[in-house]
């Protein structure tokens, strides 16, 4: 693997105002995703942009692999960035065969040093899951890339969505997608070129929004506490890994406190027993305020998606956590759009009532005053995390280019 000159984190400019137009289709789980994507990139004409915290070599990788070769055989233009974190096991032959047909194929921070067989560049990921065809139509959510985003994986695979997007907000993930890939001096030529305008696919309005470590460091959790501000009538949140920082958690609270239906979909069988640890500690203050917390027990849950009243949803990549809301690289689309919103509702309804089980609150007792010392303890860890998520270990990421012939 030949690196390339180091890369400084993306500054794209983002849509900041909402972009009327759009059609976004609701796909749940791999089932619905994976055939989707790759019945797309085989019908690709000329560019396929992917970006995927996660690649592995299972029967899903090997079917990427398939509909990526293919396309780069007949022409066309193909880059693919993985992170070096969360793809670290790929075979040399599995990318060789790629860059060799002409795939563009790089990794966000590769390598990293180990400590006792453990690797330590753990922080300040690329999370992103995007992909862009033809700058027409855009893929974006919570899937990776492997084969436990299936069914018949078994007991744990995961629960999760995405969106297909067509309209003229896929200009928008269009150009981001390319700067994140494209070397320095093209990303120059871009940004000097105006937006294409893509014809109107719907009647959602929309939002790309991203969260770096630059410029857009709290754009995401801003939209969600926008949202939240708003709300008058429901919110409904399921997110995997949930330990928001305290305005997050206030938001919540006092949409509760005002008369808001606040549900919460959480893992009840988490695929790292921490998640549900750290999410618990967090329960009595959210009860008090009277939101509902729901734990679904069926499988593993991945999801990163929320909507609020009849109107706004969004989809992505960002976790409600430490990592996803002062760390990675994230990518969601904020919708506004009556239709989507229903048919997310009544997917979410569907997972309450039938795979989910109610967190009560928990009756008085001996131990009531060290439960309220906890979770004043852990609201004011929440309400500095941003700031001491800072001190942690910085430095200036890496893309690499692998290049043919390169081991």
């Amino acid at each position: 693997m030949t690196a390339s000159p180091t890369a400084r984190a993306q500054r794209p400019r983002r849509s900041s105002r909402w972009v009327p137009g759009n059609h976004f289709e609701l796909l749940e789980n791999g089932e619905e995703f994976f055939p989707r994507v790759f019945d797309s990139i085989r019908n690709a004409r000329s560019e396929v942009l992917l970006e995927t915290f996660i690649l592995f070599d299972d029967k899903i990788g090997q079917a990427l692999h398939a509909a990526l070769l293919e396309a780069a055989q007949r022409g066309v233009q193909v880059h693919v960035l993985v992170d070096g974190f969360g793809s670290p096991d790929l075979p040399p032959e599995f990318i060789a065969s790629l860059v060799q047909a002409g795939v563009h194929f790089r990794v966000f921070d590769p390598g990293g040093r180990r400590l006792f067989g453990q690797r330590l560049n753990l922080l300040r990921r690329m999370h992103r899951k995007i992909v862009v065809v033809d700058g027409e139509l855009a893929f974006i959510g919570g899937i990776n890339y492997s084969a436990d985003h299936v069914a018949d994986f078994g007991p744990q695979a995961k629960q999760d969505w995405s969106v297909a997007v067509r309209g003229p907000i896929v200009a928008h993930m269009h150009r981001f997608a390319r700067r994140a890939v494209l070397p320095r001096h093209e990303q120059k030529r871009q940004r000097r070129t105006p937006l294409p305008e893509l014809p109107h696919a719907g009647s959602a309005d929309a939002l790309f929004v991203t969260r770096d470590n630059d410029l857009h460091t709290t754009d995401i959790e801003r939209h969600y506490r926008i949202a939240l501000r708003a709300a008058r009538e429901r919110v409904v949140i399921a997110n995997a890994y949930f330990f928001p920082g305290w305005r997050l958690v206030r938001a919540l609270r006092r949409a509760a406190r005002r008369g808001v239906q606040v549900s919460l979909i959480l893992q009840g069988e988490p695929d790292m027993p921490i998640v549900k640890t750290a999410a618990s500690l967090l329960y009595d203050h959210l009860l008090r305020a009277g939101v509902r917390i729901y734990e679904y027990c069926e499988r593993p849950l991945h999801g990163k998606v929320a909507l609020v009243d009849g109107q706004w949803s969004t989809v992505g990549s960002s976790n409600l956590d430490p990592l996803s809301l002062s760390l990675n690289l994230e990518a969601n689309v904020v919708i506004r759009d009556e239709a989507f919103n229903d048919l997310l509702y009544g997917r979410l309804q569907r997972l309450m009532q039938d795979s989910c089980k109610q967190v009560r609150p928990q009756p008085q007792g001996a131990f009531e005053g060290l439960r309220l010392l906890r979770g004043y303890c852990v609201y004011h860890l929440m309400r500095w995390f941003p700031t001491w998520a800072g001190w942690l270990p910085r430095h200036q990421p890496t893309i690499s280019l692998v290049r043919p012939g390169a081991q």
